[in-house]
């Protein structure tokens, strides 16, 4: 469960950069609607530290944040897809891999 806390968590936090770069050609008011989404990774995240060490909590949402804003970026904004950064996104997936491996849930 605490597994898929996260999951859920990263989902918004995916989505805030996409949102926010939509946005920046509207009013401030906009932008600032974007904190929003803010809320519910908080609260997601709070169950999942009830059943998982802190470290490996942020280290998995950080990490998962990341390589799906780059894979999406990538995917769907033209970002760059040099091997260098597709060798760095291997390496944050296998962290990640390793993270749920070796956390004991």
């Amino acid at each position: 469960m605490a597994w898929l806390c996260i999951l859920f968590a990263d989902v918004f936090e995916i989505a805030w950069p996409f949102m926010l770069k939509s946005l920046t050609k509207l009013s401030v008011w906009w932008s600032l609607s974007v904190a929003l989404v803010g809320i519910p990774v908080m609260f997601l995240l709070r169950e999942s530290v009830k059943q998982l060490p802190v470290a490996t909590v942020y280290a998995a949402f950080a990490g998962i944040a990341t390589a799906g804003t780059a894979i999406i970026g990538m995917a769907f904004f033209g970002e760059s897809t040099n091997p260098s950064r597709m060798c760095s996104l291997v390496l944050i997936i296998v962290g990640l891999i390793g993270l749920k491996v070796f956390s004991g849930n």
